[in-house]
């Protein structure tokens, strides 16, 4: 007999096994049966394990083997998922699927198994989960507007949704146990008082690592809608032969922020060397077992890069009995980079649309009315919340929206809409709502940014068709989170002593040669006596260079080890520690004023012999620093630094000037590299009455503001992610309108809106290459306008005339019978109009009309029959276009 097990992380497990038809129990494998795979550390206790019950599906035998061996290949009770498949539902089918709206992952499944066994269907299947919570008892951590096609099994569905980090699962016997994605099948086993350490020559017998390059790259083009691109290359430069490039296309992103999140995916994913990482283990040797200490999901210590231990996930493990007994095994292991890629491109899943809608609705559509019908109120709307790292280095927010398709308006009649409307707005009573996307038919999903960390927006959305615009839908509020990851670990300090100092130098990269990301801020340099443990920060760096330490006692050795923190403060663990141990200058050190000025030779003293502040302001004569005691070129090597080293601060360091506040967060920046100059955060004219602010605190945009002589009722220009330029007026006198100027490189645009609803409140004009429009629009509907394009020109809305210098006239005569009528002007025109005419109504075929000594004023209308001494009576309504010349 022999036998070799797989367990992998989300997917289903599968056992190979050989037996003869002679051996025992053979005859229980003729048929079709379920086989428990059980461990034991000692022969007397069994346990089965977690995904340890296989399905004995497949078979294959040689008739001419005299032993008679049977080969099975079993797949994990899960396989049988793929056997229960969605049916219709009793609600209306949306394109052909059946619509979860805001549904949690415990909802879909829990469908997905009570309908099937209501059918029948996997009668034996439980499951411990339901809509409310996971299989730990946790309450679902993510909600879903997601559409299924009919015939979609459960497996595929279950993969799916844990592919996108919804959820991880496994069996347990019968049982489906599903949880919320990195909890119950993520335990922290490498950290701790008694760590799972998987060690070469006791666990670990080999340690095989495949790498590749195939699929680097350094520079990545990003493809969106409507023209968008935009190119975004690594802070880690390029490989050994250049600029390798990558493509990433997706349909609907228009935005900077989304954009960035799709690249920064991709450029982590091919930033280097893929490896993976098979570890075979000892199993007669080892201290920890698999199954027993360990199972897959777990994270562990085992030898990584180099044969350093370090933390890596468990994504599969492997058990091997051979036809002799012996049994093996081997684990698949995930390091650091690898985990990160996989949250990456669960998080660029929810951004393209992996979980919801896409196309049309599959509504037939009802004919066209005179009057545009009103689309009903959309549902289902969720919004996903997601940081990214702009191209500064600062921590901004994105948000992705999607919604259930409007396929009917408000009267339930069906309806195919034109587009949607995202607003959205910061979650305050009273804040002014403004538009976020336009959608085209068809398009359920949005996104947009950049948003601010750490602060609430409100998001609705509607539908529109021929431009009447549909109720919106229930709001949902989403926090903008803040960048969870920290940098990479730094390598571990260079020490250095000469002179009775400690020199602590990093060489600013981290652990495995690892690139600081664009938002790193500093590292943090820490000293502890190793007899006296307990770590206290010394310093900071903030890229490659050295850090002096001075006064340390001699002789007794000092600990030191290095944290790097981001932007957003997120520190990461510390990097191995180094020791070392302050020498003395002379034996016994110096006599007070024993050394003099003539016992140093002649450029003895050197910048690398003097502590660092150990010359100070009063230790020189005045007028003593003169030119020629300085060297044409000063280069510094630390930093200097006026304030706070650690808060509010000017310092002048290897990378040039720069300015922080009270936060540590830097202000300004003028690099030593290029002379570039940035002002990071508020720059005022004043700090009351009229004044300009440039970049003003909290705005999401570039921006510059005008306020008045009072009050806050300011004027601003901002910039938007796609270059475009965009002028807004303070707020009308009865705080009801404002005015908007937008300048794009395609488009230009001026309007009045209501700040409250940011929606249309009267006069526009829009231009693009190809037309020109003009008109007036509000929130309720009232659209009239002129439209002019190469091809023609078109107007759509109601006329009206007033006044003397009308150039068009419009007006209805209703007629009775009689000889003549004269059709007043109501205005004295400036010139005479011309006329014509069409009757509304059907007249005799005997009748015609005609008009008679036009002026400015009136026209006078006759009949064929005017003539007649009594004219015929008939009743007919005429309406009459005049035009001036």
């Amino acid at each position: 007999m022999s036998s070799e097990a797989a367990w992998p992380l989300n997917d289903v497990p599968a056992l190979r096994l050989a037996y003869s038809s002679a051996a025992l129990g053979a005859q229980l494998l003729a048929s079709p049966c379920e086989v428990a795979v059980e461990w034991s550390s000692d022969g007397v206790t069994w346990t089965e394990a977690p995904d340890g019950r296989f399905l004995r599906i497949k078979r294959r035998t040689d008739g001419v083997d005299q032993a008679g061996v049977q080969r099975y290949e079993l797949p994990g009770y899960s396989w049988m998922l793929r056997k229960l498949i969605l049916f219709p539902g009793t609600a209306p089918l949306v394109d052909g699927k059946r619509a979860f709206l805001s549904a949690t992952p415990g909802a879909i499944l829990r469908t997905f198994v009570t309908e099937g066994q209501d059918r029948g269907a996997l009668p034996l299947l439980t499951i411990d989960f339901d809509a409310d919570v996971d299989s730990a008892g946790d309450a679902w951590e993510k909600i879903l507007t997601i559409h299924y096609e009919p015939g979609l099994d459960l497996l595929t569905t279950l993969i799916n949704l844990a592919e996108q980090g919804v959820c991880d699962f496994r069996m347990e016997g019968r049982t489906l146990r599903v949880f919320n994605a990195d909890t119950e099948l993520d335990r922290d086993l490498a950290t701790g008082a008694a760590p799972i350490d998987l060690r070469y020559g006791r666990d670990i017998v080999e340690a095989p690592d495949t790498g590749t390059l195939e699929d680097a790259a350094s520079a990545v083009l990003v493809v969106g809608e409507g023209g968008f691109r935009q190119s975004f290359v690594s802070s880690a430069g390029h490989g050994p032969w250049g600029r390798w490039e990558m493509y990433v296309g997706q349909g609907g992103v228009s935005d900077l922020g989304t954009a960035t999140l799709l690249a920064d995916a991709a450029i982590k994913h091919a930033a280097g060397e893929r490896v993976q990482r098979i570890r075979s283990v000892a199993l007669t040797e080892a201290r920890w077992l698999p199954l027993r200490d360990y199972q897959p999901g777990d994270r562990v210590l085992a030898p990584g890069e180099g044969g350093a231990l370090e933390s890596l996930r468990v994504r599969q493990i492997t058990l091997t009995r051979d036809q002799h007994g012996v049994v093996s095994g081997n684990l698949v292991l995930n390091d650091r980079l690898l985990e990160r890629d996989l949250r990456l491109a669960r998080r660029t899943a929810g951004i393209v649309g992996g979980s919801t809608a896409s196309g049309g609705s599959g509504a037939r559509p009802a004919p066209e009315t005179p009057v545009p019908r009103t689309p009903a109120k959309p549902t289902g709307l969720i919004v996903n919340a997601l940081p990214y790292i702009d191209s500064s280095g600062f921590p901004q927010g994105q948000i992705t929206a999607t919604w259930n398709p409007v396929t009917a308006d408000a009267s339930g009649v069906a309806l195919t809409v034109g587009g949607y409307e995202l607003f959205g707005r910061v979650n305050e009573v009273g804040a002014p709502w403004f538009l976020v996307a336009l959608t085209q038919a068809g398009d359920v999903s949005a996104t947009f940014s950049p948003l601010i960390v750490g602060e609430q927006y409100q998001f609705k959305v509607r539908a529109t068709n021929l431009g009447q615009r549909g109720a919106f839908s229930d709001s949902v509020a989403v926090t903008i989170p803040d960048d969870p990851y920290a940098p990479p670990v730094p390598t571990a300090p260079q020490l250095a002593t000469r002179l009775g100092v400690v020199h602590v130098t990093w060489d600013g990269l981290g652990v495995g040669a690892a690139v600081m990301p664009s938002d790193f801020a500093r590292v943090r340099v820490w000293m502890q006596d190793p007899l006296a443990p307990g770590w206290a920060e010394i310093g900071s760096l903030y890229g490659a260079g050295a850090l002096v330490v001075p006064g340390l006692p001699y002789g007794a050795d000092r600990e030191f080890r290095l944290t790097s923190v981001d932007q957003s403060g997120n520190e990461s663990a510390a990097s191995t520690s180094a020791t070392i141990a302050a020498t003395q200058l002379v034996n016994g050190d110096a006599a007070t004023g024993s050394i003099t000025t003539g016992a140093l030779a002649a450029n003895a003293v050197t910048a690398a012999k003097v502590a660092a502040g150990a010359i100070e302001a009063s230790h020189l004569a005045a007028n003593a620093v003169t030119a020629d005691k300085l060297e044409a070129v000063l280069a510094l090597v630390s930093r200097l630094v006026a304030g706070n080293p650690t808060g509010a601060r000017v310092e002048l360091n290897s990378s040039g000037v720069e300015a922080y506040n009270a936060s540590s967060v830097q202000t300004v920046s003028v690099s030593a590299a290029t002379g570039a100059v940035a002002i990071i955060g508020q720059l005022s004219t004043g700090t009351v009455g009229r004044r300009i602010v440039v970049n003003p605190a909290g705005s999401a945009d570039p921006e510059i503001r005008w306020y008045p002589g009072s009050g806050t009722n300011y004027a601003r220009i901002y910039a938007d992610t796609d270059g475009a330029i965009v002028h807004v007026s303070g707020l009308s006198p009865d705080t009801t309108r404002r005015s908007q100027v937008i300048q794009r490189g395609d488009e230009w645009r001026a309007q009045i809106y209501d700040p409250a609803t940011g929606l249309a409140g009267g006069g526009y004009m829009f231009a693009k290459p190809d037309e020109l429009e003009v008109g007036y629009n509000d929130a309720s509907a009232n659209l009239h306008r002129f439209r002019f394009t190469s091809a023609a020109a078109e107007f759509k809305g109601k006329w009206t005339f007033t006044g003397s210098e009308a150039g068009l006239i419009m007006r209805t005569v209703s007629l009775s019978g009689g000889s003549a009528y004269n059709v007043l002007w109501t205005f004295t025109m400036l010139t005479v109009p011309r006329v014509v005419f069409t009757a509304d109504n059907p007249i005799p075929d005997r009748l015609a009309f005609h008009m008679r000594t036009p002026t400015t004023t009136q026209f006078t209308l006759r009949s064929s029959e005017s003539s007649l001494g009594t004219p015929t009576a008939f009743t007919v309504q005429l309406n009459l276009w005049a035009w001036r010349m």
